[in-house]
């Protein structure tokens, strides 16, 4: 497994959070219960110096050792026992004659992202950039983490994994993966509005860093406005143990 959160280099002092915050902490609590981890998009487009989203992404990544601590995330899930669901994202060649869509969805399309040939082949599939990472593969393909049928823009509007999420019982989501302002971020405000607590984990996530903006920034910012808690990998882990 990738070493990457052993010494990832410092985070900027902008993602501090503030000394004098104004808005309370919501005293959740971690019950093992009725928890998930939610990781999306651990894939090789997004989380490797192969994919064809790390020149966008490659910093923000490798400052927060994002590859790492999703690893360790995958094996405290499941060292506790708790439901684990991947929301993939995939494109079809169909996907490709939308007539519409955002500056970066036109991105996503123009740069080959997740590419698949076929919603019903694999051809071409292993080691592709929409395939999961390698070193999560024993924790993915283990026949009990639940592989959402693919989202398709940002959010979980168009996969399963609400019904997935209900059908095991639970109400609290641990979230991860990528990237931070876009698909955790719109995962994050549908469950909170499908009335999940959400814990968005801060270090276990990353986005573009261009002249448009900062997209990490931009997040936490909104993370600390919305989500039920958010923790540290390290914080996630404690918590794990019981």
């Amino acid at each position: 497994m990738s070493t990457e959160s052993s010494n990832p280099r410092p985070a900027s002092p902008y993602y501090e959070d503030p000394a004098n915050p104004a808005l309370g902490a919501t005293g959740l609590q971690l019950d093992l219960s009725r928890a998930a981890l939610v990781v999306i998009d651990p894939q090789i487009d997004f989380l490797s110096p192969e994919g064809v989203t790390w020149p966008l992404v490659g910093d923000s990544v490798t400052e927060n050792g994002v590859v790492g601590h999703l690893g360790q995330l995958f094996e405290a899930a499941k060292k506790a026992g708790i439901t684990v669901a991947v929301s993939p994202h995939y494109y079809y060649p169909c996907d490709h004659e939308w007539e519409h869509g955002g500056p970066l969805e036109k991105t996503m399309h123009e740069i080959g992202m997740f590419d698949r040939k076929s919603p019903l082949s694999l051809e071409g599939f292993e080691n592709s950039g929409a395939d999961f990472m390698p070193q999560y593969k024993p924790f993915i393909l283990d026949g009990k983490t639940i592989i959402c049928s693919p989202h398709k823009v940002y959010g979980p509007q168009t996969n399963d994994l609400t019904l997935q999420l209900r059908k095991k019982g639970v109400s609290q989501v641990i979230l991860a993966g990528m990237a931070a302002n876009l698909c955790v971020e719109s995962h994050l405000r549908d469950l909170v509005e499908q009335g999940f607590e959400v814990i968005v984990v801060r270090d276990a996530t990353a986005a573009p860093r261009i002249p448009e903006g900062d997209g990490y920034l931009a997040a936490l910012i909104n993370y600390r406005f919305i989500a039920n808690a958010l923790w540290t990998t390290e914080q996630v882990i404690e918590k794990l143990k019981g």
